[in-house]
């Protein structure tokens, strides 16, 4: 099994939620090794549910392969003892608390690089450290919100909607670890760690490059178009007899080879249709004709005929047709685990493919605490500091295993 790119990079995840979790497994899956501090309760993040593998939430099983675990309770005083002397001997933080909590639990930047000046260190926020809304609580669905992305999501006659994933936290985790490369690379020209911040309002702003370069180049803010592009036309999901297709031929040589294919030369020379920008004005007469059309087949026997015609398109799957699409299982996107209380346990897999050396699934999701014996004894702690740190409560021992119910 490949150790991967990052073997031998040592990450403290503070981390609790999705961001983090996300960014520091994105880390581990690149073969670093990732120990993720937890409260004695354990992380919340566990209880992010249904669904449930056991006792443990099945979102938090997907974002937190290839971590050791340790328990440790940050508001006791010597669990500060525990984090200096992990940090001593670490290449990255990474925490996603409010700003501020850092510093009062003795674990912020300025104190971790006085002892290592090497450290990267990763704040993950709602909305920053910065502006009137520096100390503002957000989860993804608040972030999505102010972003604007929720304006722009849905349809022209209905509400606004989230994305139908937590785009935040998934935006910012990547866009962290992303960072994190960027300062090690820094790091190995000057030597010197530092301070990389990301904020998921921030986050989501640059994720929505497309619409809010439109909007700042024309002043009118985007309409809600559901599955169309507010760019391009036609270049949407259409019903047909037995699902949805989604289509995309809205360049020149695919929108008469469309036209075509449909028996339908005449929008060729219609005015309403004469071009891109024309058909973007009167999609919603376009959408009506072409609707009528797409319903009178299945998705199969469209897809046969616009790709011999090579026109773009493709089905719309569920996930239940995602997860036995022969692409998908081509791809190894799903892959399986063990875990030792839950069970064998599906979770979606790496996208990252490096050639030398590739990402692997090493580790499974941890127990809360499994590791802190082991981590702490690597860290050089004596088996009487541990027993001491331990009765005071400064650390936790592994929490009893759930019983799988699968």
């Amino acid at each position: 099994m490949s150790a991967g790119a990052l073997e031998g990079l040592r990450v403290l995840d503070l981390s609790a939620g999705a961001a983090g979790p996300i960014c520091t497994m994105v880390l581990g899956d690149l073969g670093a090794d990732v120990i993720k501090v937890e409260p004695p309760d354990g992380e919340w993040g566990r209880t992010l549910g249904p669904p449930f593998v056991g006792q443990v939430a099945a979102a938090f099983l997907g974002m937190n392969r290839n971590k050791r675990s340790i328990i440790v309770d940050l508001k006791r005083p010597r669990a500060r003892e525990v984090i200096y002397r992990l940090a001593t001997g670490s290449d990255v933080v990474v925490e996603s608390f409010r700003p501020g909590v850092a510093a009062r639990l003795g674990v912020d930047y300025d104190r971790l690089s006085a002892i290592n000046p090497a450290l990267v260190y990763c704040a993950i926020t709602a909305f920053g450290n910065y502006g009137p809304w520096r100390d503002k609580p957000g989860v993804d669905g608040i972030v999505q919100a102010t972003s604007g992305l929720m304006s722009v999501t849905g349809t022209a006659d209905g509400p606004p909607v989230k994305v139908g994933v937590p785009a935040a936290d998934m935006v910012g985790g990547h866009l962290a670890a992303q960072s994190i490369l960027a300062a090690l690379l820094a790091r190995g020209k000057t030597g010197r760690g530092q301070r990389v911040e990301i904020s998921l309002l921030d986050a989501l702003i640059a994720f929505q490059a497309v619409p809010l370069s439109m909007y700042l180049a024309s002043g009118d803010p985007p309409a809600r178009a559901g599955s169309a592009a507010p760019y391009a036309a036609p270049n949407e999901a259409f019903p047909t007899q037995d699902g949805y297709i989604m289509l995309a031929a809205y360049a020149p040589e695919r929108w008469q080879r469309l036209c075509q294919l449909i028996g339908r030369p005449d929008l060729l020379t219609d005015p309403r249709f004469a071009d891109n920008a024309a058909r973007v004005r009167h999609r919603a007469e376009l959408a009506a004709i072409l609707g009528g059309i797409f319903i009178q087949a299945t998705t199969a026997q469209w897809l046969e005929r616009l790709e011999a015609a090579d026109i773009l398109c493709a089905p719309l799957l569920t996930y239940p047709d995602l997860v036995a699409h022969p692409q998908v299982e081509s791809s190894g996107m799903i892959v399986a685990v063990s875990h030792p209380a839950q069970g064998r346990i599906r979770m979606p897999g790496i996208p990252q493919r490096l050639a030398a050396t590739p990402a692997s699934v090493r580790l499974p999701p941890p127990l809360a605490g499994e590791h802190t014996e082991e981590v702490l004894r690597g860290a050089g702690f004596s088996a009487a500091e541990i027993g001491a740190l331990a009765e005071e409560g400064a650390i936790g021992v592994p929490m009893p295993a759930a019983t799988s119910q699968q």
